[in-house]
């Protein structure tokens, strides 16, 4: 990273330090979209973007860590911070039982993709009919306004923002530190080509497990914050093939394999995104906002196969491309 880039880095860093000070309850809101995008889109980037596994099922892990982190708040008292071991811990065991079987029966691409939307769909019909976890009825944790405590993550949208720009900030050191890392060019010589690293020594079933399930667990905290932030879940939209593929369109659009690319295709979506969604109101017009998302992609495919960031770095000079 040149010295233009950490400049570029810290000057954005500031700016998302003072954001509370800057702007109103309506663009900060946006700005925790952006933000909670930015970080799942880093998380499904660990898979797909470096180690090359296309998920379509990772709505599976958030949800699994939001319901087991407000289950264990709501019946038992137990706090997020020590409910969020036991949901990653689900959310791995989760990602360990797909990874496995997909890997050991050599499911590849669009195959393993529907093996991921599979389970999610068998947690999805399980949680909707289990009492512990409020069932088709939905899961409503207890809103306390006007107090702060970060402890059980209740409080106002100023802490939220922070708790996930943290995160945010935190998933894009962990990713800069594992491309640099032995285990990141291992999982780049897969996506590349597997059976050539397998032909040279690397250890290809165990990299593609410690993808998955380290993505699993980054979006299991995700899952986590989003639980405590919205107050509710519900089987039918958190286990959602809709949400997965929110999840995917970040990295998409910003640049797969990239440290900045999630960031920037958050900032596109959810922006322009909410744009669309005040023009449809406006109009009384439904389905704008899934409408530009279909034409994000489609744009993107046919002149930026890239992403938008790769294309933005280069003229700006931080070069920094798709590894």
């Amino acid at each position: 990273m040149n010295v233009r880039a950490v400049a570029g880095l810290s000057i954005l860093l500031a700016l998302l330090l003072a954001a509370p000070l800057l702007l109103g309850g309506y663009w900060l809101s946006v700005l925790i979209l952006v933000l909670y995008f930015a970080y799942v889109g880093q998380a499904w980037n660990i898979m797909m973007g470096f180690a090359g596994q296309l998920s379509l099922g990772h709505a599976l892990y958030a949800g699994l860590g939001g319901y087991v982190a407000a289950g264990l708040y709501t019946h038992y008292g137990i706090g997020p911070w020590m409910g969020v071991f036991a949901a990653v811990g689900a959310a791995v065991a989760a990602g360990a039982i797909v990874g496995y079987l997909g890997f050991r029966f050599s499911l590849a691409g669009v195959y393993f993709a529907l093996l991921t939307i599979a389970f999610g769909e068998f947690t999805r019909i399980g949680f909707d009919n289990w009492d512990w976890a409020g069932g088709s009825g939905g899961m409503f944790l207890k809103v306390e306004r006007g107090v702060s405590d970060l402890a059980n993550l209740r409080g106002g949208t100023v802490m939220f923002y922070y708790v996930i720009l943290a995160m945010a900030a935190g998933a894009f050191l962990l990713c800069r530190y594992l491309l640099e890392s032995r285990l990141g060019r291992y999982w780049l010589a897969i996506r590349e080509d597997a059976e050539a690293a397998q032909a040279v020594g690397v250890p290809v079933l165990w990299c593609k497990m410690l993808a998955v399930t380290l993505s699993a667990a980054l979006t299991a905290l995700a899952g986590v914050w989003n639980a405590f932030y919205y107050n509710n879940l519900f089987p039918e939209t958190a286990f959602a093939v809709g949400r997965s593929i929110e999840m995917t369109l970040s990295p998409i659009i910003g640049g797969l394999g990239t440290l900045f690319g999630p960031f920037v295709g958050a900032v596109v979506l959810t922006g322009l995104g909410e744009l669309f969604t005040d023009l449809s109101d406006q109009f009384h017009v439904s389905g704008l906002k899934q409408i530009f998302y279909g034409l994000a992609l489609l744009i993107i495919v046919m002149y930026r196969p890239a992403g938008i960031w790769p294309w933005i770095a280069t003229r700006l000079g931080f070069e920094e491309k798709r590894k």
